[in-house]
């Protein structure tokens, strides 16, 4: 949940000597970088209380799809998932009910 892959820049060769043009290049390139690692990701959370203030029942995360403009997908694993996961990981049961109903669940 929340993270993301950013593959680390190809950092150039360094001159034998000083180079102010080899420095300006070395930190746009960091910047670019670090930019990217900083920059928030794209995602929607919703929740669902139980009534008591504070208290919530329910947590959904969804991230724009990579390849339908405008829809959404679940960023969370299934059941299907289950054998990657690691004890401890939040995962959707979706074993039965309709999408909007899938509780989630923990590995124990």
């Amino acid at each position: 949940m929340g993270l993301k892959t950013v593959a680390p820049p190809r950092l150039p060769s360094a001159p034998t000597e000083y180079s102010a043009q080899y420095q300006e290049q070395f930190m746009n390139i960091l910047r670019l970088y670090f930019n990217q690692i900083n920059s928030p990701i794209p995602a929607i959370f919703g929740s669902a209380g139980v009534g008591t203030p504070g208290v919530v029942s329910g947590l959904t995360l969804a991230q724009p799809s990579p390849t339908t403009p405008g829809q959404f997908v679940i960023s969370l694993p299934t059941q299907a998932d289950f054998a990657n996961l690691r004890s401890g990981d939040i995962y959707y049961d979706t074993s039965g009910g309709a999408s909007t109903s899938y509780p989630l669940r923990i590995k124990a």
